[in-house]
């Protein structure tokens, strides 16, 4: 039979990115990693051990002893998405929260839901993406698992220390594609900052509606003894001194003022950028800045909009790749599920990207399962029926098959 064209395009991206990448594999596991890929984006619902070897023609024991090696998921999908993003690019990172429940998982323990808005038990993971602030499109590059906060202070570290601790591990990879990061107003804090500007990177981020910055003097120098002022007074955000903020432009109706001005709490200069919204007829601001005070404002503004795509791959993967569903009890295993699921999202966005007639339209995770389902199901059963899907008369039949489900959705 026939390879569908389907399975031509999906295994055409897969071998691109691992020779790109140069991962070293051997056959049997450079025929795994096409395999899995294809399994998660055609199981339709929980994918597990299980269901994988359910929808398999190996057993699942196969899969266990797969999981447990390791695979370079950050240079695999580096190679996936690079001829996708343009020149104002960033790294985004953002935590996930994992439900779990029993005794034996590890890492299990409580960490924040943001749905939930408290702490809930389960697991968390750190991911890392790849956004365009152009596109705006966000690939994933890497998930790591984080450990409980008793394991944490077993070691004399915070969360913070953790967080930054991922980002150096990660450092020449993320080198090789920016000098920013991105991320939400939880990390705008001196220790992390500290840190990232440590690695020779710049962090992208948001401050609190109460930060305490000063204008920078611009008076000049009076000859007079002692050191000239530094400082010109605390900003009001509500009565901008326009003589230290330019306005800056946007194609998208958003009012913005930026300047270099220090933060207290960061203990250095910044480059901040204020937004105005009118809300219910008051304004409000949202105060984003950039270690990088040479950085344009226009780009802080749309680095810092682009950040919340990671969300959007956390919420197909969880939906449609099974991101919540592994009932393994080991940290490899765990950790190649959950970059599996996020990276399969990945290969559907490229797939998209590859097909000129599908290329303008909006992403939908939901189209690609369907379509792979059904041309999983039919495989089997021309496999299992010896019917040959190719002949003039179940061409026309065998097309409606595969496509009524992806018209409908």
């Amino acid at each position: 039979m026939a390879t569908p064209a389907i399975y031509d395009l999906y295994s055409k991206v897969v071998l691109e990115a691992l020779s790109v990448s140069k991962i070293k594999l051997n056959k049997c596991r450079r025929d795994f990693m096409i395999e899995i890929f294809m399994l998660y984006l055609s199981i339709p619902s929980r994918i597990n051990f299980l269901q994988l070897g359910r929808y398999s023609l190996f057993g699942e024991q196969r899969f266990r002893g797969q999981f447990e090696q390791g695979f370079d998921f950050f240079s695999f999908n580096k190679a996936l998405s690079m001829p996708w993003i343009g020149n104002r690019n960033a790294v985004a990172f953002d935590p996930s929260f994992i439900p779990k429940s029993g005794k034996h998982t590890p890492g299990i323990g409580y960490f924040w839901s943001g749905c939930a808005g408290r702490a809930l038990r389960g697991i968390e993971i750190l991911g890392l993406s790849v956004i365009d602030a152009d596109t705006r499109l966000s690939f994933h590059l890497d998930a790591v698992q984080t450990p409980p906060t008793n394991c944490l202070q077993d070691n004399d570290l915070s969360l913070i220390d953790w967080y930054a601790g991922v980002i150096k591990k990660h450092i020449e990879l993320i080198l090789s594609i920016t000098r920013y990061v991105v991320a939400d107003a939880y990390f705008s804090k001196k220790n992390f900052v500290d840190k990232i500007l440590g690695c020779s990177l710049h962090l992208v981020s948001k401050l609190r509606e109460d930060a305490n910055l000063s204008y920078l003097s611009i008076q000049p120098k009076t000859g007079k003894r002692g050191r000239p002022a530094k400082y010109g007074g605390k900003i009001d955000f509500r009565k901008l001194n326009h003589e230290h903020f330019n306005m800056v432009v946007n194609d998208k109706g958003i009012m913005a003022y930026s300047a270099i001005v220090y933060s207290k709490s960061l203990e250095r200069n910044i480059l901040l950028v204020v937004e105005l919204f009118l809300l219910k007829g008051k304004t409000i601001y949202r105060l984003l800045f950039s270690t990088d005070t040479t950085q344009t404002p226009i780009d802080v503004i749309d680095i810092y909009h682009t950040r919340f795509q990671i969300e959007f791959g956390f919420r197909d993967a969880k939906q449609f790749a099974g991101l919540e569903n592994s009932q393994a009890r080991s940290e490899n295993k765990l950790n190649f599920h959950f970059n599996a699921a996020l990276t399969t999202v990945n290969i559907a966005k490229v797939m998209q990207l590859r097909n000129p007639q599908t290329r303008e339209n909006s992403f939908s995770m939901a189209t690609y399962k369907i379509l792979f389902h059904n041309t999983l199901m039919l495989s089997r059963f021309f496999r299992l029926f010896a019917i040959n899907p190719n002949s003039i008369k179940n061409r026309q039949h065998v097309n409606e098959l595969l496509y009524f489900g992806t018209m409908a959705a």
